[in-house]
């Protein structure tokens, strides 16, 4: 069995700084990816960030640049670094772990998603 647990968020003024931690936690054999999504009211959910096992990351074009992915691979932990934060980043921020568990004796990828945390930008 597998945990994705979500921590940070909260309430900041614009041009504030957040930062949301997400450790992958149970029976992991290896983490492929893991990613932030966002999901904003009315809207559909929407990559922020993911990070690979070979360390390469990726953004949403609207997030370069103000927001850091980085990742803890000893810890099974991801963090995303909020910086200049603007009032259009308000959502509920998940976490997407892609991850290989043995199952019946084989290898077998699976994802898990944390809980959301909201975040809120807003003066």
């Amino acid at each position: 069995q597998v945990q994705v647990e979500v921590s940070g968020g909260g309430l900041v003024q614009p041009v504030g700084s957040l930062r949301l931690s997400c450790a992958a936690t149970g029976n992991i054999f290896s983490i492929n990816t893991m990613g932030w999504y966002r999901q904003a009211p009315g809207k559909q959910r929407e990559l922020v960030a993911s990070s690979t096992s070979g360390s390469s990351t990726s953004y949403a074009d609207s997030m370069r640049g103000r927001f850091t992915i980085s990742r803890d691979s000893a810890k099974n932990t991801v963090y995303l670094q909020m910086n200049s934060l603007k009032p259009e980043d308000t959502a509920v921020y998940y976490c997407k772990a892609t991850v290989v568990i043995i199952e019946r004796g084989l290898k077998t990828q699976r994802y898990y998603w944390g809980q959301g945390t909201q975040v809120t930008v807003s003066s």
